[in-house]
């Protein structure tokens, strides 16, 4: 485990990360990020994800912007910059006539003969199970995660958008942030679930048993012991090379966001004053699976989050780890003393992590 851990901090390196995509304000409750970097057929890397402004959810429509926009970028010289490509609004993404409320997380992917785009929003005109409905706040809605493909990435303005993902069950009735990973190669697509109540979140993920179509399994991750014990959000599923003593198992590393409570909580003065990790302020966490199964999670951040940044509220959350031949990107939202999360970017060297490996 210590040589896990050693190749997730070196990835997720708080102090080495520089900034990639700034929040449209240098302020509280702004940030860009829940997306992920991918290199495409071209050569050129793309990274997708949302921006949001201020507010929020408990109160409805009128307190603040939210996730407003889900833009895409790209890079020509290796990730050292990047120019963005693409701009979908709330606007754009209505489906089935349903407005949608806010923007939350995204996943692209290049496939045969083009490009698919995963994004999860929030939506008014959604119900909550009628036994249930004293909970749906007014002006609030529910997230479900929709699919648009193209054959390009410009394609994706005009494109068909269509809804992949819902749930109707309490205890999962909102899906959200989904992210791909391969379990016995096999595509999976993997996304964060709440209850009706918003009281915690979860991971689930989906086999795509036809293009298109998905089958669900919900509540794969074992809930948390202390840190993480309100929030368990599996953002990333990355292999970890077999070489060394690794070499006759497939492990992977599991990036995920945690928190012990949904709302930040008064500390007692005389307590170890720690960051708690709370809804939008997760800390990050790291586990660890064989052969792609989630029956085998182990967590390595088991009594304390892995990764906290060392700036305002320690917020470090929504890993995504772009793995090349030779170059590895790392990106996450990093919480600053503005309190804003802007996308940091790290860059690791494939020698690195073997040399951690076969230390």
């Amino acid at each position: 485990m210590d040589r896990l851990l050693a190749v997730g901090r070196i990835l997720i390196d708080q102090e080495r990360a520089r900034i990639v995509v700034k929040p449209q304000r240098p302020a509280e409750g702004h940030w860009f990020g829940g997306g992920n970097l991918v290199e495409g057929p071209d050569g050129a890397y793309y990274l997708c994800g949302r921006y949001r402004n201020a507010g929020d959810s408990r109160t409805g429509l009128g307190a603040g912007e939210r996730g407003r926009e889900l833009s895409v970028f790209r890079s020509d010289n290796g990730c050292e910059s990047f120019e963005k490509v693409l701009s979908l609004s709330k606007e754009a993404l209505a489906v089935d006539g349903l407005p949608v409320v806010s923007i939350e997380g995204c996943a692209m992917q290049f496939i045969d003969g083009g490009v698919r785009l995963f994004v999860s929003t929030e939506k008014a005109g959604i119900e909550y199970p009628p036994a249930l409905s004293d909970y749906h706040k007014p002006g609030t809605g529910v997230w479900t995660i929709e699919e648009i493909r193209a054959a390009d990435v410009a394609g994706l303005e005009a494109a068909p958008i269509r809804t992949v993902l819902s749930a109707d069950e309490p205890e999962y009735l909102n899906v959200k942030d989904p992210f791909l990973y391969t379990e016995g190669g096999e595509q999976r697509l993997g996304f964060c679930t709440h209850p009706f109540t918003w009281a915690s979140s979860n991971t689930a993920f989906a086999r795509e048993t036809a293009p298109g179509v998905f089958s669900a399994r919900f509540g794969v991750v074992p809930r948390g012991a202390a840190w993480d014990v309100a929030i368990t959000r599996v953002t990333s599923v990355v292999p970890v090379p077999q070489v060394g003593c690794f070499r006759d198992r497939a492990y992977s590393l599991v990036f995920y966001d945690g928190g012990e409570c949904m709302r930040q909580l008064d500390e007692h003065e005389q307590a170890v004053h720690r960051p708690r990790g709370y809804s939008c302020e997760e800390l990050g966490g790291l586990a660890v699976i064989v052969d792609g199964d989630f029956e085998t999670f182990t967590r390595v951040s088991r009594f304390r989050p892995a990764f906290v940044s060392p700036w305002g509220t320690g917020c470090s959350r929504y890993v995504k780890v772009c793995w090349g031949e030779q170059t590895v990107f790392a990106t996450w939202q990093q919480g600053q003393a503005d309190g804003s999360q802007p996308l940091v970017l790290n860059t690791v060297a494939r020698t690195e992590i073997d040399r951690l490996l076969l230390a």
